[in-house]
Formats: structure tokens, sequence, C-alpha cells
């Protein structure tokens, strides 16, 4: 849908942003995409809605979508500019530590809307590390997948300083609705609560927002095309994925940890969702 060649590895590339061109066609109203973007780019013009938000995406230098997140644009409007974009799959991160920690950078949150702003340095810095990601994408052996995720985690903890520099007085805004109930959904899926308690449940998010669980997943439907079930369904699959490629436990004892009473129950719960058995999942990155 941007018209964009095939990349060159198929679960991370960096684009020129001017060569992207948005069909008219798409589902450009309201779309999530399945990918982490990190965009560094000049003389953009247009309005891009986040969550609830309006990212000032015009504005700044740098800007950060994350996987599975509600965005809408106004094509007729856009203007790409100038710039780079990074794009990588969350399995791309598998057996890396950066997957268990990519989630604590705040800047993909939609709690943040304000793009990001570089000094010239700052701005020549990042781009060095764009250019060597998409130089190593170029000719890929069993060295690619460590050279590039290094390369972004270090994009990553760079972005986090400037962050933290520009934004620190911002103002906490996490009474969003979203950001809450992401909050506590990654709090219980990574604490010891699942092999205490058992799987999540709505009703317990719904009533730590002090909210019924009907118009939790009313609200969640409306904003995000997608009920408080499916969102929690998305990210205990994320956290099973992890614990798959990172960890030599077996199928029952990720299930036991994940807050399943059944092994068969974990397994058909993890083929419906990826295609793949647990095992099957595991093998492929090995």
């Amino acid at each position: 849908m941007l018209s964009l060649p095939d990349p060159q590895h198929p679960l991370v590339s960096v684009t020129p942003s001017e060569l992207c061109k948005f069909d008219a066609d798409g589902p450009w109203a309201q779309f999530v995409h399945q990918f982490y973007c990190i965009a560094l780019k000049r003389e953009v013009k247009g309005k891009i809605k986040y969550g609830q938000q309006t990212y000032d995406y015009d504005k700044g230098v740098m800007s950060f979508t994350a996987p599975r997140q509600v965005q809408s644009l106004d094509v007729q409007t856009l203007e790409c500019g100038t710039g780079l974009l990074l794009m990588f799959h969350p399995d791309f991160l598998l057996k890396h530590p950066l997957a268990n920690v990519i989630t604590q950078y705040g800047f993909f949150s939609y709690a943040v809307h304000e793009a990001l702003h570089l000094s010239p340095r700052e701005e020549e810095d990042v781009i060095g590390l764009f250019k060597k990601i998409d130089q190593e994408c170029q000719h890929i052996d069993r060295h690619t997948q460590d050279i590039v995720l290094s390369q972004i985690a270090l994009l990553l903890t760079y972005s986090n300083r400037f962050y933290e520099r520009q934004f620190i007085t911002r103002k906490n805004t996490s009474s969003d609705l979203l950001i809450k109930f992401q909050s506590i959904v990654d709090a219980y899926i990574n604490s010891d609560q699942p092999a205490e308690k058992g799987l999540l449940t709505v009703q317990h998010v719904a009533a730590a927002l002090h909210l019924s669980p009907n118009y939790l997943s009313d609200m969640l439907r409306y904003l995000t095309g997608q009920n408080a079930q499916q969102h929690i369904q998305l990210r205990l699959i994320e956290k099973a994925k992890e614990i798959l490629a990172i960890s030599n436990l077996t199928v029952g004892e990720v299930a036991y940890q994940l807050g399943f009473e059944h092994p068969q129950s974990f397994s058909k719960f993890f083929k419906a969702k990826t295609n793949l058995s647990p095992l099957e999942f595991r093998t492929s990155f090995n």
C-alpha cells in the first residue's frame, strides 16, 4: 500500500520516506500495522492520530509507533518530505534481551504524542545508526541479527536520553484509559500472579480501573477495534513467544507460568493464534 519494493530482510528494513506513495484506497482512516516504526524525517506535512492523540508528526524530527496501535491519517494532505523509516517486526527481537525491555520505552506508548526534536549533532548520530542498520540488511548472514539489534538497542537508548532532555517537565498523562489498561495487563503478565492466580481476566482489569467489564470492552473496541479479551490474548501470545524463544522451560512449565491450568489448553490457544504449536515455534529459532 506504500508502493515500496520488497525488503532485503523479511523482518527489518530501512526505507527513505520520500519513496512512500500512499494508495488513496488504503485503510488510512483507521489502521494498525504489525511492526515497530521509528521515523527520522524533515519537512513532513500533515497529521497522524495515534490512539486518541494527534501526533505532531510535522513538527518533530523523530517519531515512534508500536505494533497493533490504532493510527489514522489524511493522505490528501500528507507530504512525506525526506528522511528514513526503520521498520522491524517483534519476532525479530526474540531470543535477544531487547524483546524483554522494548515495551519499557515510553515513547512507543499512546502517552507520548510529541515528536522528538534533535540537535544537528544528535541527528547526525541517529542517521549513522540508520545507515549502519541498512548496510547490514543488504548482506544477510548469521551475524546480521545480532549486529542490527545492537544498533536498534543503541538507537533506543539515545532516543531515551533525547526524550528525557526534551520532556523533563512534561506531566504524566497516564490517566488515559488505554495507557492504564496496557500498564495493568503488562504488570500482571510479567509478574508471578499468573502462576498463583491463573489467567488474567477482563474482570480483574476492569475492577482495577473501577469500570464494568462490558464498559471497558466497549470503550476499547471503540478506540482500537478490539475488545479487552482480544488485547489480553495478544499480550499473552507475545509473552509466550518471549519465554519459548529465550528459555528452556517445557511447554507445560510455560503454560503454568502464564496461568494455564493444562498444557493442552495452552498449546491449543497458541496454535490458534500463531498457526504453530509451541514446540514448532521454538524449533524455528534453533
